[in-house]
């Protein structure tokens, strides 16, 4: 059904309350400022705040204004994170996502990969150049549809470290992490089926969605306690999901780390309503202090968990190799695995076989997540140095993001277009959400070592959004 225009701002506002940016005694936005914002009229911004009051979302103080109320909502009330949602972006994905040809960028903090200083290069070409010459033309024929037997039994014993009970013979070899995600979805979920997603998510997985054309209801991960399990049992009393889909290892765009007893937790809620639990672990190799992080999958015995991963964010984007640990789906999924491609390319199998047999790849991670920790602190560090008073900003112990709340007053379409102008990128918060909960967000990629021009052009911007906020 078609929404009303007071209502899809009155839903706005309501994600923002429930979601967390907006706290009880919360002022609110004026109706002039909700006018502008909008570009609609008076009368429909005082339909959406009238709208909020009849629910006791927010209350209204004579001469004041309106605040975020005191009171929580009475229990079994259907907030914003109950609504079911057909995904559809209200931008286009492409303009969010893809390079600008016109503009060559001079600072790109959007693209979620390593930068050309922090990759590997002589240790993935060498050892490419290596399996070229050890192979031969075996390299030319197909290889087995669900990969590599020595590759997927290296990802065993590899998981085998962080207490992770893999069986080689039941993964599948993908051509990266989304492929597997894709995958996952589609072996337990069919058009029109109901899953439970974190908000906020990333574009990519949220596009599979669209793809599979399943609805979703956005579960709020909380900037300091992750993905939010009492809404998510709320939310699984009122839907029949299909699925749930976390990233609980340095999640992006937020960075939170769900601790072990939250994964356990989350886990408890899946085996109780028996929803296939899909845990995006692109990022578990990640952390700046070194230690590894558990999965989800550790603690599982029912096989409801289906664990993805590539080597795209630890290695290089361009080995395009990821797998999917499909669990009690795995017969499903190696059917799908197979109808969207035979295998992926040999020669990045057998090279990145070859780096897991030996000690170069954790030698490397030692290094990089080092790089990484530097990286987080001197963003950081610009950040509170440039950006507007009332700026919030996430502080991630592993991956490479930073989620950066910019003030409500700050004009974020000007902003947007200035940062092109100047040539600086950022992902905007609304890719993140089919709803309008982080238009004022975006996320600060760090995964390549600053420059003296990227230093100045992150000043740069925060200059403009200091004077214009």
């Amino acid at each position: 059904m078609k929404q009303y225009k007071y209502e899809e701002i009155a839903a706005n506002i309501e994600s923002k309350i429930t979601g967390g940016q907006y706290l009880p005694g919360h002022r609110l936005p004026s109706v002039r400022t909700l006018k502008a914002h909008y570009s609609t009229s008076l009368s429909t911004i005082q339909s959406a705040y009238d709208d909020l009051l009849l629910r006791g979302l927010v209350e209204s103080v004579p001469r004041s204004g309106y605040y975020v109320s005191a009171r929580p909502a009475a229990t079994g009330k259907v907030t914003e994170t109950m609504i079911v949602r057909d995904p559809v972006f209200r931008n286009n994905l492409a303009a969010i996502s893809s390079e600008n040809r016109q503009r060559s960028a001079l600072s790109e903090f959007n693209v979620a990969a390593p930068g050309d200083l922090l990759l590997p290069q002589q240790l993935l070409l060498k050892t490419m150049q290596q399996v070229i010459r050890e192979k031969g033309a075996a390299l030319l024929k197909y290889y087995p549809a669900n990969g590599l037997a020595a590759l997927r039994e290296s990802i065993t014993k590899r998981a085998a470290h962080h207490n992770t009970r893999l069986q080689s013979d039941e993964l599948l070899i993908t051509d990266g992490a989304l492929q597997a995600v894709y995958i996952a979805l589609a072996a337990v979920c069919e058009p029109g089926d109901v899953i439970a997603i974190e908000s906020p998510c990333i574009f990519s997985v949220l596009e599979v969605i669209r793809v599979l054309r399943l609805k979703v209801v956005e579960i709020p991960v909380r900037p300091q306690t992750g993905f939010d399990l009492d809404v998510l049992k709320e939310a699984c009393a009122i839907h029949a999901f299909k699925a749930i889909v976390v990233t609980p290892n340095f999640h992006n765009p937020t960075g939170t780390l769900l601790t072990d007893d939250q994964k356990q937790q989350l886990l408890k809620v899946a085996q109780a309503h028996n929803i296939a639990l899909i845990e995006n672990d692109i990022y578990g190799e990640l952390p700046f202090n070194g230690q590894r992080p558990s999965t989800i999958r550790s603690f599982d015995s029912s096989g409801l968990v289906m664990t993805c991963s590539s080597f795209a964010k630890s290695l290089a984007p361009g080995i395009r190799l990821g797998w999917l640990s499909a669990g009690r789906f795995f017969r499903q999924a190696e059917q799908i695995r197979f109808a969207v491609g035979s295998s992926v390319s040999p020669v990045y199998q057998e090279t990145m076989n070859k780096i897991l047999e030996g000690s170069a790849y954790e030698k490397h991670l030692r290094v990089f997540r080092k790089q990484l920790a530097a990286q987080c602190e001197q963003s950081l560090k610009l950040i509170r140095e440039c950006f507007p008073a009332g700026t919030k900003v996430s502080r991630p112990v592993g991956g490479y993001h930073l989620w950066v709340q910019l003030p409500e007053t700050l004009d974020m379409t000007a902003f947007y277009r200035f940062c092109e102008d100047t040539g600086v990128r950022f992902t905007p918060g609304s890719a993140f959400s089919f709803t309008g909960a982080y238009d004022h967000y975006l996320r600060l990629v760090f995964a390549d070592k600053y420059t003296p021009a990227k230093v100045t052009a992150i000043r740069k911007v925060g200059s403009y959004a200091v004077a214009h906020s």
